[in-house]
């Protein structure tokens, strides 16, 4: 039967069947290309901190605190993004962020001081980076699918996952053979390359195309939401009220602290301080990411279906005992236990991302975009702290290990913190 609309002004278009596919999945696959394409910026910062310490002389902290605030401005641009999207729409907010991307990253060729890095890399490419991601993700899946929403957002989740399995080994290799400049430049092609996609193929609501979101009835496209920045302070003080927020942001940021502001940025120079070759250890951050593939669609599944609450906990407990065995296994080669711990950190990498989404959703309803961009903000200052301190822990004690045990334990706390969140 075709469905029919209520009378309103605001449908562009007339409601009509969906086609043997439904336009979402083509809105999905498109949101998919764009983030793999974007995921280039997330796979460099990691390769960045030896070759710029050697050519500059730079400290790891300095450098660690570009990095810090590039995951910083990524995460507390989010939730203003996510409410710029509901003004102005998705197309337009994701393509000016790729070129703010692609500026800033190509612009660091010319740089020859510490504030310029931070500057281009963490201002911009933060600014930029923040503007899309998870909280693109996360509002193509709630405008596009009313059935489904946990598997797409794992879907979309785990597309970082497969960018950073295609730019970490090309990434790696130029640095490595050809230094950090044609690095920063193949950041800034990638970039650019996906505005095309979004621009030409993405539709910012199903009402576009006459169309009911997947599983859900047609309703006409929302007017524009005025007020971005203000609205987006508003939800914020209103979640702030709410136990379950405070608990999703603490979680989140020791998952941010876990993997962004860790494994991400310290695992190449942790294993390099072993031994190993920077192409070897960016190899094996590209095989987490292939199980990252796998363990976050799995969760997007387990989502629809099992407690999210009782998910992250699970998550959060494993991730820590993995981390807590790290140290001892980092040598001059890759032996097969630390495969054993590539293949087990993968599989929970950003497994996390679906059930906070979820459980978003459940506490906050239409705004729930929005406070997620708030709980990603606590993500991504918990990533930068780490991205920043880890830089300190290993210029004063000339090892990782103290950081890779200190977030161990912050994941049982995390585990914890799960458990308690309430039920709506």
């Amino acid at each position: 039967m075709t469905q029919t609309a209520p009378t309103s002004t605001d449908a562009p278009v007339a409601p009509r069947r969906a086609g043997r596919v439904h336009r979402a999945w083509f809105a999905a696959a498109v949101a998919f290309v764009t983030i793999i394409g974007a995921a280039a910026f997330a796979s460099l910062p990691g390769l960045l901190i030896e070759p710029l310490h050697e050519e500059f002389d730079w400290s790891r902290g300095t450098i660690g605190f570009a990095v810090s605030v590039n995951l910083a401005l990524y995460g507390l641009t989010a939730p203003f993004a996510a409410a710029l999207m509901d003004r102005f729409g998705i197309r337009k907010v994701v393509a000016v962020a790729l070129t703010v991307i692609a500026g800033g990253s190509v612009a660091t060729v010319w740089m020859t001081a510490a504030w310029q890095l931070v500057l281009l890399w963490g201002v911009l490419v933060g600014l930029g980076s923040g503007s899309m991601a998870l909280a693109f993700a996360a509002t193509v899946t709630n405008r596009w699918f009313t059935a489904r929403r946990g598997l797409v957002t794992g879907i979309l989740t785990a597309a970082g996952a497969s960018g950073q399995l295609v730019f970490l080994p090309l990434l790696s290799w130029l640095v490595e053979h050809h230094g950090w400049r044609p690095a920063a430049i193949t950041v800034s092609l990638a970039a650019l390359a996906v505005v095309p996609f979004v621009w030409l193929l993405l539709r910012d609501h199903p009402a576009d195309v006459g169309l009911a979101p997947y599983g859900g009835t047609y309703t006409a496209k929302p007017a524009p939401v005025p007020g971005a920045a203000r609205r987006a302070v508003t939800v914020l003080f209103k979640a702030a009220r709410t136990g379950p927020f405070w608990l999703l942001a603490g979680t989140f940021a020791i998952c941010g602290a876990s993997t962004n502001g860790l494994v991400r940025i310290h695992f190449v120079p942790a294993a390099h301080d072993h031994g190993m070759p920077v192409t070897a250890a960016a190899g094996l951050l590209a095989v987490v990411g292939v199980f990252d593939v796998v363990g976050t669609i799995a969760s997007g599944w387990f989502t629809d279906r099992f407690d999210a609450r009782r998910l992250l906990a699970v998550y959060y407990a494993l991730r820590g005992i993995s981390l807590l065995f790290l140290p001892m296994l980092l040598a001059p080669s890759v032996q097969p236990p630390l495969v054993f711990f590539i293949v087990f950190y993968g599989l929970d990498w950003v497994a996390t991302v679906p059930p906070t989404i979820a459980l978003c959703r459940e506490q906050y309803g239409e705004d729930s975009a929005i406070v997620f961009g708030w709980v990603l903000a606590s993500h991504q200052v918990g990533a930068a702290l780490v991205a920043f301190l880890g830089g300190l822990a290993r210029d004063a004690f000339g090892s990782y290990d103290l950081v890779w045990y200190a977030s161990g334990a912050l994941c049982a706390v995390a585990a914890l913190m799960s458990m308690v969140i309430r039920r709506r």
